[in-house]
């Protein structure tokens, strides 16, 4: 069995390798020419650098034994069982909804956008909003499985929303919007459910695996810029009513003092 889950293993810390490296020599480049780190702090960040090489070389080789002919087994079976019209979109929503809590990237990001915004942006409500933007895209993913209708069909109006909804969005919502999008493409959504829309598509009588199957990451990388543009648009209408209400009880006050003045 270890010999089993260890097959390949070899090539995948040649790949690890490679992308690590680069970043590596980089690093050490800047830190001679430039920032001239403590060595504390450099064999600090070393360490962490060994452990992410450590660790990318494991999830991959769980993703290659695991993740991905799970899906595929999974996806095979939903799509062969009766009624896939009612239970197969709600399924999608499921797996969208709860994958996007596994997500490591998507966690940083929440983490990042509520320190940078001094919690004015609480990472559990940006996480709630793209959570419930990739459980949109994996639903419609799985109805365009089911009907084979085109990508472009979904994509085309999608990003012509968004463009309509950049123009009344407020500039931080619309770079956060755009990160949560490629952000919201990571290992979990591509390794697992990705193969499980595969799985469908390949017992799905007249679908193309090819065709029909892949696709799924591209309507993933759009509908959290819609969920995102969205909660800026509710922040914006928030920010509105507040700056209202303010002003309209400024202009009682105002005129409470006027009406004393004159008296």
């Amino acid at each position: 069995m270890i010999t089993t889950a260890f097959a390949g293993f070899s090539h995948i810390l040649i790949e690890v390798a490679l992308a690590v490296f680069p970043l590596v020599l980089f690093f050490i480049v800047f830190q001679v020419a430039f920032l001239r780190l403590p060595m504390k702090k450099v064999w600090t960040m070393m360490f962490g650098i060994v452990l992410t090489f450590i660790g990318l070389s494991f999830f991959l080789q769980g993703v290659s034994i695991g993740f991905f002919p799970a899906g595929l087994e999974i996806g095979a079976i939903l799509g062969a069982r009766e009624h896939v019209w009612v239970y197969l979109p709600l399924v999608g929503l499921i797996l969208g909804f709860v994958a996007t809590f596994a997500e490591p990237a998507i966690r940083i990001l929440n983490h990042e956008v509520e320190k940078v915004t001094a919690g004015s942006i609480p990472g559990k409500v940006l996480l709630l909003t793209l959570s419930i933007g990739v459980a949109i895209s994996i639903a419609l993913s799985m109805i365009r499985i089911l009907t084979g209708i085109p990508l472009w069909t979904i994509l085309l109006p999608g990003y012509i929303a968004a463009l309509i909804m950049i123009r009344y969005s407020k500039k931080r919502f619309v770079s956060i919007a755009f990160d949560a999008g490629g952000v919201a493409t990571g290992p979990m959504t591509v390794t697992f459910i990705m193969a499980i829309a595969v799985g469908v598509a390949n017992v799905t009588e007249g679908r193309d695996p090819l065709l029909d199957g892949f696709g799924m990451i591209a309507t993933v990388a759009l509908t959290p810029i819609l969920s995102v543009l969205c909660l800026g648009l509710l922040y914006s209408r928030k920010e509105s009513t507040g700056h209202d209400t303010s002003k309209k009880a400024l202009q009682t006050r105002h005129h409470d003092r006027e009406k004393e003045t004159s008296q």
